[in-house]
Order: C-alpha cells, then structure tokens, then sequence
C-alpha cells in the first residue's frame, strides 16, 4: 500500500474511534477521504463498531466499484460517491446523526446558525435537504449535493448532517464543532431569545479560524491521544 494511503487509512481509524467514543456515529454513520490523485476513496464499512481495523476501510472507484477492504458498504454511501464527484475541493465527508444539529431541522421557531465562536466555521450558512429517508440511491445522493452546493455542511431534515473538508482534519473539526455550535445554540434557545452572531462578525471569524486552521490543529490534537486502540 503506498504510503500516502497507508497514511490516511491510518488518520480515518483514529478519526472513526475518535468520533465513536464521543457519541457521534455510534450504531450510524460513516467517514470517507478521497486518495489523492486517483479517482477512489475510502469509506467506512457498514454496521462498523468502535473496533475497526484495515479491511474496514472500503475503497471505491467513482463508478461504485470496490476495489479493496472486506464487509458491505453503507446504505447511504451515495452521499459520499455523488459530494465527491460534485465538489473536487472536497477530499472527506461525515455524516453522522448528531442530536442537537438534527433537532434544528424539525423546529418551527428557530434555524440553526453560528452562536458560538467556533461554530462561525459554518458563517456561509446550513442548508437542509428536506427529505428525511436515507440517502440510498444515485437520485438521492444528487440531490443531497446540489442542496449543500458550496457549503461546508448541510443538514439533513429529521436525520442527520454531513460535513466536508479539505481534508480529514477539516471535516472531523467540522462535525465536531457543528455539533458543540448546535447544542450552545439549544441551551441558548431554552433561555429566551438567542443571540446568534453577526452575519459579518461570523463571516470574519470564520475566515480568521480557516486561514489560521487552529481549531484543526486543536482537534485534531484530540483526535491523535483519543483516537489509538
């Protein structure tokens, strides 16, 4: 295996016990990156506990042909084949069930956005694809994409959240803190009326954050100690 995505095999294990130790896909969900240079990704096998090893790390070609790893891949693994063919900057995705994130879809009163500092990483907004099945085919999956567009992430009505990235850092960072901006926001909701952050204050924030990538570095300093067997 060259040692590029040996590399990043080895970033997506720790990234998946990071996140399956929080909470965050425990039962559901699902991490890819795209292998530089070649038109494959990996991707998460179906029904993955925290144990994973090498062979649960798939790898597919653009035409949804597995080229290695062992087990089935996830029902909803057209959202990752249909963001990676739609957005080229894009080189790993999560998608996760978060609970505070998922609950702004289903509220009348209040949308999620950035009310926390690092929550301003999402400042150019939060679509949400209003259709709550999974995301199991091709015709999905397209859809789901033109819905996130440009964005980093997007919500999923009464489901979940994908997040993307440059890289696996930024799209572990990013679900991460979609998750922490969306229960301070909760909180703040149950309090009275929120008090979201500026759109331009945010739009600054959140451009300061990414130029100098501390919360990556941050996270992802979490990630190396949390994320081993």
């Amino acid at each position: 295996m060259p040692s590029t995505e040996a590399t990043l095999m080895d970033k997506c294990m720790k990234a998946w016990r990071f996140l399956y130790r929080r909470g965050f896909i425990e039962g559901f969900g699902h991490i890819s990156v795209r292998l530089p240079g070649t038109d494959t990704y990996m991707l998460t096998r179906h029904s993955l506990g925290r144990v994973i090893v090498p062979d649960d790390m798939l790898v597919y070609d653009m035409n949804g042909k597995q080229l290695a790893g062992k087990g089935d891949r996830p029902g909803e693994a057209p959202i990752h084949h249909e963001i990676f063919r739609a957005r080229p900057d894009v080189n790993s995705i999560i998608h996760y069930h978060g609970m505070h994130a998922t609950a702004f879809t289903t509220s009348a009163e209040h949308t999620l956005k950035p009310i926390h500092l690092m929550g301003t990483l999402f400042a150019d907004g939060l679509p949400i694809y209003n259709d709550p099945r999974l995301v199991s085919s091709t015709e999905r999956g397209v859809a789901l994409a033109k819905t996130l567009g440009s964005h980093r992430a997007a919500l999923l009505y009464a489901h979940g959240g994908v997040v993307t990235g440059g890289d696996i850092e930024e799209s572990v960072t990013g679900a991460f803190f979609l998750e922490e901006n969306a229960h301070r926001a909760y909180l703040s909701c149950t309090l009275g009326k929120p008090k979201w952050i500026d759109p331009q204050m945010a739009k600054d924030a959140s451009e300061e954050l990414i130029r100098t990538r501390g919360p990556m570095r941050r996270v992802w300093a979490m990630v190396e100690v949390e994320g081993v067997e």
